[in-house]
């Protein structure tokens, strides 16, 4: 019986264990549990505050599961412009009238909610326009490098002469000086 020529796939490579001692799904439980206990706690003393939270932080909840990058760039820009049109409104419900009728009256506005999510929006904005503008600024910067480089060079040639150009030509072909220089006449 012939055997299949492609090696197996996992022969040969290291076992990398998902944690020390649990499997992954053992893991991800354990942090669910934490999760969930927190937010009871909470729930329990600030139930206000957490309303807030959940309501006001909805677009940043959506942009943890629409943003697939390895960093999580957008999830991290929405997030703080999100929070900031927020905070003022978390100020007012903590100093003023911490209850869950005033948390719910803040959050009825409209003009309130205009505000919490035009901020989340300026976060999107801001991650979608940003990126284009720093790569151009940072062109143009290698663009003014260049030329300066370039200018350096021109003076080296004409300091050291046309022979510089021909001693890195060989340098980078790997020939030695000595065979590419000819004898003086």
């Amino acid at each position: 019986m012939a055997t299949s020529p492609l090696p197996h796939p996992n022969k040969g490579a290291p076992h990398v264990p998902a944690a020390v001692g649990q499997p992954m799904s053992a893991q991800m439980l354990q942090r669910l549990i934490w999760v969930g206990l927190v937010l009871v706690v909470m729930l329990i003393i600030s139930l206000a505050t957490v309303f807030m939270v959940f309501l006001g932080l909805l677009p940043t909840f959506v942009a943890a599961v629409v943003d697939r990058a390895e960093g999580k760039y957008a999830t991290f820009c929405v997030l703080g412009l999100n929070f900031s049109g927020l905070f003022p409104f978390l100020m007012e419900i903590w100093f003023k009238d911490h209850s869950f009728d005033a948390a719910v009256t803040i959050m009825a506005d409209p003009f309130n909610l205009i505000i919490i999510y035009g901020a989340a929006a300026f976060g999107w904005m801001l991650f979608i326009a940003l990126p284009p503008v720093v790569t151009t600024f940072l062109s143009v910067m290698s663009q003014h490098r260049m030329t300066i480089l370039q200018e350096n060079q021109r003076n080296i040639i004409e300091e050291w002469g046309e022979g510089i150009t021909t001693a890195i030509e060989l340098a980078e072909s790997g020939e030695s000086f000595e065979e590419g220089i000819a004898p003086p006449a």
